[in-house]
């Protein structure tokens, strides 16, 4: 049986901007307006590109809330919501339950060191304790932890858990992901450089950082290929690699937040340790 997916697409992982060190409430709105009239088919809020480790709890709130407002119910929002302490987890997607967020984006708990089994000890407390569906976020290169088919295997028997965001470029071990779950769950790329890859893979679309800057290339690339036009959708890949170089030429969202600057769009700044 396969998982309904929230989208197919282009999903852009949104900055947050910040003005004087506060949420800059006026340019999440005109991001989310850019963003959808370039084709974008969901926004993830508080995601890792919009440094939710370093909000307290009230401002990834009003983020989230900004967001949805501003989406108007347009495309879906999903929020951010991991943490590396299970209940914070749970304590931050409670928070988002009633303001019509359609799912939350919890990612490998990090620093800790969790085993296999404490990873799925981990998402499934949060399913049973939590009302939005969850899409897990797998990044190796951030949280040290690669979440194994198996634990997958086991996660998707449960019908809470939606989709994964996987950003891991052991491409054999992320195809043996894809064996075992078995279309239960809806697969997207965590990284603009192996969009097409992975679709070609069975991956539904991505969840993108660079469409923050360039949302119709990247929403082009992604229906070209969903429409069978692959070889518009490779050469967008192609011709987008440059961008995708520059934009981790640094830690995200570092390059992100400085190309949005130069382009007008948003203030760079950014919270300390970034």
């Amino acid at each position: 049986m396969s998982a309904p997916s929230l989208f197919q697409g282009s999903a852009v992982a949104l900055v947050t901007p910040f003005v004087g060190g506060k949420v800059d409430t006026a340019a999440i709105e005109r991001l989310v307006e850019m963003q959808i009239l370039g084709g974008t088919k969901a926004i993830v809020a508080c995601g890792t590109t919009g440094e939710p480790t370093t909000m307290n709890a009230e401002e990834r709130e009003l983020t989230v809330r900004t967001v949805v407002k501003a989406v108007g119910g347009r495309v879906p929002v999903i929020a951010g919501t991991g943490s590396n302490c299970t209940q914070n987890v749970i304590d931050t997607a409670k928070r988002y339950e009633d303001i019509g967020c359609v799912a939350q984006l919890v990612v490998t708990p990090d620093y800790n060191k969790a085993t296999q089994e404490g990873l799925y000890q981990h998402f499934m407390a949060i399913a049973e304790k939590t009302a939005l569906p969850i899409v897990i976020y797998n990044v190796p290169t951030r949280t040290t932890l690669d979440i194994s088919p198996e634990v997958l295997d086991r996660l998707a028997c449960c019908e809470k858990f939606i989709g994964l965001k996987e950003s891991s470029y052991n491409i054999p071990y992320v195809m043996e992901k894809i064996r075992h779950v078995g279309g239960r769950l809806a697969i997207y790329s965590g990284n603009d450089d192996t969009v097409i890859p992975l679709m070609a893979l069975g991956a539904e679309g991505v969840i993108s950082v660079v469409a923050n800057a360039l949302p119709q290339m990247v929403a082009q690339m992604t229906d070209s290929y969903l429409a069978g036009d692959h070889r518009t959708a490779l050469d967008l890949q192609l011709r987008l690699m440059p961008v995708i170089c520059a934009f981790f030429a640094e830690v995200s969202p570092i390059p992100c937040k400085a190309a949005m600057e130069m382009m007008g769009l948003c203030s760079g700044d950014l919270r300390l340790p970034l």
